[in-house]
């Protein structure tokens, strides 16, 4: 489209953000028709007032994004990380799982050796789960958050309130030396609740989400055993993570 000026191409951006609820530096670069720095420089000025939020390689949108876009949104990374969680799923028992793709996808992987019950606020988790032999679903009732397909509000938490389980597996929109942060506080919310029932968290994100932060404080860094990413134990990027979680996979 050749080159545009400043105010064109952040237009741009915006609708694209939109639209797709990420960008590429390469993608943007080229349809805009200038350099990668360039936009860039752009993204960074959206990120100033709140229109975007800077990922490696490019940008996703401040809020929170549909299912089916962070569905397809690092899906090779996503599956590895629940690869990598599969064998802390114990086969029998009470766990579990946020409404995140990443646990979308662990959830699919469940065969259910022995009797499971999986407690979770995802509505397409909780429908995965129907399909796995030997494991028992729970949802935990709420409102239906279309923003992140996933029940939150006050009865979610207060059933939350009411149950105890040994392991809370989780993704979340971003995480930093403090711990994991979420795109709406209602979401934030049900993970604290999630958090405070649960004797051990188990976190699962990809590489880009590290060292970032989103609007609402979650789980609490201390509150955190275990962090498994796409990413080599021993890479040099989890270096500050192996001195506050007790088992980086």
């Amino acid at each position: 489209m050749g080159s545009l000026a400043s105010e064109e191409r952040r237009n741009w951006l915006v609708a694209e953000l939109k639209t797709a609820d990420s960008v590429s530096l390469v993608g943007a670069a080229k349809a805009l028709g200038v350099s990668e720095m360039t936009v860039r420089r752009d993204l960074d000025v959206l990120e100033s007032v709140g229109l975007a939020r800077r990922v490696r390689g490019g940008a996703v949108t401040a809020g929170p994004m549909s299912f089916e876009n962070r569905d397809r949104s690092h899906a090779v990374e996503k599956r590895l990380i629940a690869e990598k969680l599969l064998p802390l799923v114990p086969s029998e028992g009470v766990i579990a799982m946020d409404s995140s793709t990443t646990m979308h996808r662990l959830a699919s992987m469940l065969t259910g050796s022995g009797r499971l019950t999986v407690v979770t606020n995802g509505l397409l988790t909780f429908e995965a789960l129907q399909r796995r032999p030997g494991v028992v679903a729970v949802l935990t009732g709420g409102t239906a958050d279309e923003r992140s397909d996933s029940l939150v509000g006050p009865v979610a938490s207060a059933t939350l309130e009411t149950m105890r389980f040994p392991l809370f597996f989780a993704s979340a929109a971003a995480i930093d030396e403090r711990g994991c942060s979420e795109d709406t506080f209602e979401e934030a919310e049900v993970k604290r609740a999630f958090s405070r029932a649960a004797t051990e968290v188990v976190v699962g994100v990809h590489s880009q989400k590290l060292g970032k932060e989103a609007t609402a404080s979650a789980v609490r860094i201390e509150d955190i055993a275990t962090l498994a990413t796409e990413l080599d134990p021993e890479s040099e990027q989890l270096g500050p993570y192996r001195t506050s979680i007790p088992n980086v996979v």
